[in-house]
């Protein structure tokens, strides 16, 4: 039995793109059920998708992370994968992915950018990528070197296995931290990013959405890192004590007495709360544990990508090499690593 394929174009506003997005999905993945999200849209965009032959359904909560949410929730398939309907990324290439997700076996495959011009991030978005990722591979994991891509394939298991909390463009960040947390076997794939077609206009806000990506970042850094944020928070306050503490030390090592009395309560109740913060910490890692625990329970109860064709082990008990191993790279110049 063949494995089901679906696409998920996330669209707002992108009539002049999004026929041609559609037409290289169904070129590269013919058997695919491709799935176009009109997010409010006030030009032709569900008009021109329907045309081009997708399933056009419609989120009023305006956001990628509310599309996501509801396509993750509403399409079942072996392999689920997102592109956005801008046609900056190379949908011809979807089947490359595809086939690594299923041949490795592969969570996440990831098209991590490349570009093909220089205008094709606008100012400031490189840098910032490059920012949002290496905070994220500081706390997380430096697993990922495209955090930020909107190209990616996941199998069922990641997908019903995730939370969809996000709302706008920090969804990816989310998927990637996921990823990150549970250990999920995740592929990188070099992936051609070019400019917008003229006359499409990009709906990512450099400075709004870069800060709202930076706190999704230290949001699940509180909730996913508790025993560091919490010993950062307390070792922080141990230190405005210790300051505090000292002349009052000096003085009753010099006199014998306490001149400071209320310096010297102060520093007292500091140091009291940098250990209750401490302790809250780490009885917060041990919640994070049972939900990771959880998250993880909720991930097994699917079966891993396959084309149902290869068996782990073969008759003659040799373990099948190359792609039915799980090395989509050998041989594959395009792939940067296996980062899981």
């Amino acid at each position: 039995m063949q494995p089901s394929i679906a696409c998920v174009v996330p669209c707002h506003n992108e009539e002049v793109a999004v026929g041609k997005v559609v037409a290289d999905l169904r070129a590269s993945l013919p058997e695919a059920v491709i799935y176009v999200y009109d997010n409010n849209s006030t030009d032709r965009t569900a008009e021109v998708a329907r045309e081009a032959g997708a399933i056009v359904r419609a989120e009023r909560n305006k956001g990628k992370g509310n599309v996501i949410r509801r396509a993750f929730a509403d399409v079942d398939a072996d392999a689920l994968l997102i592109i956005d309907g801008d046609d900056t990324y190379d949908a011809t290439r979807a089947r490359e992915l595809v086939d690594a997700l299923l041949d490795g076996p592969f969570d996440q495959v990831v098209g991590a950018r490349r570009e093909t011009s220089a205008s094709a991030y606008r100012p400031g978005h490189a840098a910032g990528n490059r920012l949002l990722t290496g905070a994220v591979q500081h706390l997380f994991g430096d697993d990922i070197s495209d955090m930020l891509s909107g190209y990616r394939v996941f199998s069922r298991r990641f997908v019903k296995s995730f939370p969809a909390l996000s709302r706008e463009f920090e969804t990816e960040t989310e998927m990637t931290v996921h990823a990150l947390n549970l250990r999920l076997p995740t592929l990188e794939i070099p992936i051609d990013f070019k400019d917008r077609a003229p006359g499409s206009e990009s709906k990512l806000r450099t400075y709004r959405d870069g800060w709202r990506i930076l706190r999704v970042i230290l949001n699940l850094a509180r909730r996913e890192r508790p025993a560091l944020v919490h010993n950062l928070v307390a070792g922080l306050l141990a230190i405005a004590s210790v300051v505090l503490a000292v002349p009052v030390v000096g003085d009753y090592i010099r006199t014998g007495t306490v001149p400071r009395f209320p310096t010297a309560i102060l520093a007292a109740a500091v140091m009291t709360i940098a250990a209750i913060v401490a302790l809250v910490g780490y009885v917060l890692e041990s919640v994070m544990h049972m939900r990771q625990e959880q998250s993880r329970l909720a991930y097994l109860r699917y079966a891993a990508p396959s084309r149902g064709e290869t068996p782990a082990i073969t008759p003659g008990g040799e373990r099948p090499t190359g792609h039915a191993a799980g090395n989509p790279s050998d041989g594959n110049p395009d792939v940067i690593r296996q980062l899981r």
